[in-house]
């Protein structure tokens, strides 16, 4: 897909067990939703869960939203069974991927469809490098929760506890061209807390976050999209650079600044982005 493919700037997260959340999601504004059955659902919950979101996806209305459906384990009792909804979604995520065999495993059953990988293990984090080259495997979402746990580790505001095995999995996502979701902010109800987790996850170059209410659209639509100071700058830079070079000159110069290719490169990535987050708010 490569990270900059498609705007992906609001994941969120949707219990596959509840009509109401499944019907009220054609109407919102996310970029990609995660029909969740796992976490979300009990276990005696989970084949109704299925059946649920199988009716819902065949009656359609979800837009160009990226559709992801997070299935169990495959080591469980209904992983195998939640694949099979493959058809009908753009992608299945896997949860606690710690290897490419894991990706393998789940390719095997989702046949076209990629598959997306939770790296939300210490194990996934030391392997993330061979998981995101794996050949299905087209997305990174981060479980910080559940890495924090497995960690042992107490998270403060600012995630300098989790900082390195994000980046890790960045890297790895990065080097083999696809997208990374940051990880859940708990505190729903906590605006500005939203905006700070957001605005790092950001600066870290993560694609987006991923969601646990749709209260929490907004902020993450306007923290991952290029604002317009950002796009304004990138055109002038451009034109800039078009017009050294047209006097043979290397680089050029804007606001005190020098520019160079790989700026000029980095200007038009964030062109493309504006566009397309235009084109799929206009749709």
């Amino acid at each position: 897909m490569g990270e900059t493919a498609r705007p992906l700037r609001s994941v969120l997260y949707i219990p596959a067990s509840k009509e109401r959340a499944l019907a009220k999601a054609r109407t919102l504004k996310a970029d990609a939703i995660i029909f969740d059955l796992e976490d979300a659902v009990a276990p005696s919950e989970k084949g109704e869960a299925r059946q649920t979101l199988a009716t819902a996806l065949a009656d359609g209305g979800y837009g160009d939203r990226l559709k992801i459906v997070r299935i169990n384990g495959l080591e469980t009792p209904w992983g195998r069974e939640d694949a099979a909804l493959a058809h009908a979604c753009d992608a299945v995520l896997i949860p606690k991927v710690g290897a490419a065999a894991d990706v393998s495993a789940a390719a095997s059953l989702t046949g076209d469809v990629t598959v997306w990988g939770m790296i939300e293990t210490p194990q996934g984090v030391l392997n993330a490098a061979e998981i995101a080259a794996a050949p299905a495997m087209d997305g990174f979402v981060l479980g910080t929760n559940d890495l924090a746990k497995d960690l042992g580790a107490r998270v403060g505001a600012q995630r300098l506890e989790l900082m390195q095995s994000m980046q890790m999995a960045l890297l790895a996502a990065r080097t083999a061209g696809i997208p990374c979701i940051d990880g859940v902010f708990n505190a729903f109800k906590d605006d500005e807390g939203l905006r700070r987790e957001c605005a790092q996850g950001r600066d870290l170059g993560m694609d987006g976050k991923t969601l646990i209410h749709p209260a929490q659209i907004d902020i993450a639509n306007e923290a991952f999209a290029p604002n317009a100071d950002e796009v304004a700058l990138a055109r002038r830079q451009i034109v800039a650079f078009d017009e050294a070079t047209a006097r043979g000159e290397g680089v050029a110069v804007v606001d005190g600044r020098i520019v160079e290719n790989l700026h000029v490169e980095t200007a038009r990535k964030i062109l493309a982005r504006a566009d397309a987050i235009a084109r799929l708010e206009a749709a």
